[in-house]
C-alpha cells in the first residue's frame, strides 16, 4: 500500500460507508470513468484503501470481498490499458 488513508479511523460505520464509496467508484470507472473520477484519483490507490479498509474491518462485510477487489483491480487496469491503447492508435 503506498499511503495509509483510514490509519486514525476505526469507526466502524465510517469505514463500511468509505468501502462502499470507492467500490461504487470502482464500478463507475468501468462503466465509463476516467481515473481522475475516482476518490484516490488513480487505479492503484483507489484499491490500495480498499485493501486497507478491508482488513481493518474486524467483521468482513457481506458484500464484498478481497476477492472482488482483486478483480476490480485487474478489470480497472485491463479498461485503462485498452483506453491508452485506442489512444495511442486514434493519435497516430
Amino acid at each position: 500500500m503506498s499511503k495509509k488513508y483510514f490509519e486514525d479511523n476505526n469507526d466502524p460505520e465510517f469505514l463500511y460507508q468509505m468501502l462502499s464509496r470507492l467500490e461504487s467508484d470502482c464500478k463507475y470507472f468501468l462503466g465509463n470513468g476516467y481515473e481522475k473520477h475516482l476518490w484516490a484519483l488513480s487505479i492503484t490507490e483507489q484499491i490500495s484503501a480498499m485493501k486497507e479498509i478491508y482488513n481493518k474491518l474486524d467483521e468482513k462485510p457481506e458484500w464484498l470481498t478481497m476477492e472482488q477487489i482483486n478483480e476490480y483491480e485487474n478489470k480497472m487496469i485491463l479498461k485503462l490499458t485498452e483506453k491508452n491503447n485506442k489512444k495511442v492508435f486514434y493519435e497516430r
